[in-house]
């Protein structure tokens, strides 16, 4: 079992940055295959960005490529998601995943114009 919390949300100006993250226990996420997703208001949750277990390679939604960075510190069992140039519609409730398995409860972005 893996138990995920994650932080770092806020209210942010249009532009502004964040630095979610995203703390796990119970097991090492070493060979977790990590994932931020999101869910705006009256949408469906949708994925942002992924950081492989095996090479730390990276993919993001095109909506986010550029301004979001995702990262992992294993020794520190920590999964972090650099937020740069937010948008309004960067507004929702984001979510740390372990391989789809194991979900954190989320922390809430709302980015203001």
């Amino acid at each position: 079992q893996v138990q995920l919390v994650e932080s770092g949300g806020g209210l942010v100006q249009a532009g502004g940055s964040l630095r979610l993250s995203c703390a796990a226990s119970g097991r090492s996420i070493s060979m977790y295959t990590m994932k931020w997703f999101r869910r705006a208001p009256g949408k469906e949750r949708e994925f942002v960005a992924y950081i492989n277990w095996r090479d730390d390679s990276t993919g993001y939604t095109d909506s986010v490529k550029g301004r979001f960075t995702i990262s992992r510190d294993n020794a520190k069992n920590m999964v972090y998601l650099d937020m740069n140039s937010l948008k309004v519609d960067d507004t929702a409730v984001y979510y740390c995943a372990a391989d789809n398995n194991y979900w954190g409860p989320g922390t809430h972005v709302t980015v203001s114009s």
